[in-house]
């Protein structure tokens, strides 16, 4: 978590007001733009439980990179395309998760059924069993 100095605070407060018709900007009264100071610099709205911000900064180059992994509860309404979206992830994450199950029911009972000696097809193997047996040697 970074401090921000007054000067810095205001700083955040006369770019925002830049940005704007001059004369909407010269309107604000003292009162509104300590408002708009404390609005801008209250930290509530980005707290994540996950929070990692790298900085790649490549040699030769006049330009740095950053990347943005944020992680947390949401707290907003979602979009519509949002919604699909998180659908969709979700949907692929479920499935993802499912078939690595499936994966590692299937090798356990592949192995169980080699342990139990039972061979489904003559003179064919598949050599994992042998394998898991060399693990234990």
């Amino acid at each position: 978590m970074t401090v921000h100095t007054s000067k810095q605070r205001h700083t955040h407060v006369k770019q925002l007001l830049s940005k704007m018709d001059p004369e909407v900007a010269a309107s604000f009264t003292y009162k509104q733009r300590k408002a708009l100071d404390k609005v801008i610099n209250t930290r509530g709205w980005n707290n994540h439980k996950i929070d990692i911000r790298p900085t790649l900064a490549l040699p030769f180059l006049p330009w740095s990179f950053y990347f943005v992994l944020l992680g947390g509860v949401n707290k907003r309404s979602l979009s519509s395309t949002e919604r699909f979206t998180a659908a969709m992830v979700f949907l692929t994450a479920l499935t993802l998760i499912g078939l690595i199950a499936l994966g590692l029911v299937m090798a356990v009972l592949y192995l169980f059924k080699s342990w139990l000696g039972i061979d489904l097809f003559p003179n064919e193997s598949l050599g994992i069993w042998d394998q898991f047996k060399a693990l234990f040697k």
